[in-house]
């Protein structure tokens, strides 16, 4: 009976978002189209100038262009690779900081510091280590993204309940399981949120070191020329690229999250 009020809770609220999304496209498409300006094209005009752009390709590269290939995918790459490298090295410092106190008490002041600083304002910095191109953007996507990783994965693994530490040594379990079994799970919940944080954060943090001089390919690179040549409708589209980018990825994580989290949900749901 749950289940079912759950999935029509849950096709509900789907509909109405879908709903909600169209009008708002036709009032943005309506004040467009009444204001007249070369500075805010429709919607329409911004779709179909998307799929010349991307999706008006061969059957055989799946509908996507040349420009879509020397556009998106380097951006999606360089996005992958910079989130697995700052997600995995924000879990494996955060929990070395979390499970030590001392260890947290000591650097939570740094940490807390290095987190307040925009990521944007250290561009020239990370220019200056890594000279232009790929390495510097990783290395600027990395950066970014360790932080809310990081300090989400430190506060998880600090808010672990003493009587469970308790219980693994005096059922003498080794260090490794206490990790995988305890540690980790526990951890879970907040670390997750701090990936979620890190998803929209790589998205951002990939377009503006596309923006960097030394890019010769990526969304940021298409929305500099776009910019350049005063091609207003291409750099419209690549805003909106950005925006449903940002909305899939979001949407991806959350059915990972949901399933990987089902044990804490069903666990909420038994003490409530």
């Amino acid at each position: 009976m749950s289940r079912g009020f759950a999935r029509g809770r849950g096709r509900r609220t789907a509909v109405f978002r879908v709903a909600v999304l169209a009008v708002l496209i036709a009032l943005w498409e309506l004040s467009t189209l009444l204001a007249d300006s070369t500075f805010f094209p429709p919607p329409s005009a911004i779709v179909a100038r998307m799929h010349t752009l991307w999706f008006s390709g061969p059957p055989a590269t799946l509908f996507l262009t040349d420009e879509a290939i020397r556009d998106i995918l380097p951006s999606l790459g360089r996005m992958a690779i910079g989130f697995a490298g700052g997600a995995l090295l924000g879990v494996l410092l955060g929990l070395a900081v979390g499970l030590s106190a001392r260890v947290y008490d000591y650097l939570d002041g740094v940490l807390q510091f290095l987190r307040a600083v925009p990521p944007p304002a250290l561009g020239t910095v990370f220019v200056v280590l890594f000279g232009f191109g790929m390495k510097m953007q990783l290395a600027f996507m990395i950066f970014s993204i360790v932080w809310p990783v990081l300090l989400n994965t430190a506060d998880g693994a600090r808010s672990v309940e003493p009587l469970h530490l308790q219980t693994c040594q005096a059922f003498r379990l080794s260090w490794a399981d206490r990790l995988w079994r305890v540690i980790l799970p526990s951890t879970l919940p907040k670390m997750f949120a701090g990936l979620r944080l890190a998803v929209s954060l790589s998205l951002i943090v990939m377009v503006f070191s596309e923006l960097l001089p030394g890019t010769s390919d990526g969304i940021g690179f298409q929305l500099t020329g776009a910019y350049q040549s005063f091609d207003l409708p291409a750099m419209w589209a690549g805003i909106v690229l950005l925006g449903v980018l940002g909305y899939l990825l979001n949407e991806l994580f959350l059915v990972v999250e949901r399933r990987v989290l089902a044990w804490h949900r069903a666990a909420g749901n038994l003490v409530d």
